[in-house]
């Protein structure tokens, strides 16, 4: 997979809305296309107070009866406009018990993104935050995206929780991805992946920020 690191931007496969997607919803819509680049989030399951997320469901529900998926490219914008927006400004508020802001949770996590590195999946930019995760990645040919980000979770819930000693569920159990439509949405995520620390007033030594050579190359 080193041959993915020294493609250029112009080279790389984004969205094509010609292709056939394959849709899946559990309480969260998925897409997914073959060879595309994801934008993911996941979050502790603590991250979000129950009475906000109560809220959200509510009017997400009432707008996903108004505009059922699959939907149109302006229809996910404002999808994410509304909802995906506001999950993250409480994301970054800092809620919940914020495991990850200490570096032995922190470094367990990134141990279980680099795992697959090169056989499940090719990182190009990922962020640990206190209390959630943002990568940028493309999946290997024969791997799906669910599997992996299964594969993630239940590796460093397993660590974390023996580190702390706690059972239990320690990840939400639903994730938020996008399909990377272009190169500029392409420098779009790696600027917030970038970003997204200091924009929470996060302090060094509360995150952990990867980038590749080309997410380095983009300003």
């Amino acid at each position: 997979m080193e041959f993915m690191e020294r493609m250029r931007l112009e080279e790389m496969q984004f969205f094509d809305p010609r292709r056939e997607i394959e849709f899946s919803a559990n309480r969260l819509p998925h897409w997914q296309q073959l060879g595309g680049v994801y934008f993911v989030s996941f979050r502790l399951g603590d991250a979000v107070p129950r009475p906000l997320m109560d809220q959200w469901l509510g009017e997400r529900a009432l707008w996903l009866g108004l505009h059922p998926p699959p939907w149109s490219d302006e229809m996910e914008r404002e999808y994410h406009a509304r909802f995906t927006a506001e999950i993250e400004r409480w994301l970054d508020a800092g809620h919940g018990a914020c495991v990850l802001r200490q570096a032995a949770g922190a470094t367990i996590v990134a141990e279980a993104l680099r795992y697959f590195e090169g056989t499940r999946c090719q990182m190009f930019s990922w962020v640990i935050m206190p209390n959630h995760v943002h990568v940028l990645f493309t999946l290997v040919a024969g791997h799906a995206l669910e599997d992996v980000l299964y594969s993630w979770k239940i590796f460093s819930a397993g660590r974390i929780n023996a580190l702390k000693g706690a059972t239990g569920q320690l990840w939400q159990r639903d994730y938020f991805d996008r399909l990377v439509r272009d190169a500029e949405h392409f420098g779009r995520c790696v600027r917030y992946i970038r970003k997204n620390p200091a924009k929470a007033g996060l302090k060094d030594g509360e995150y952990l920020l990867w980038e590749s050579d080309l997410a380095q190359g983009i300003r």
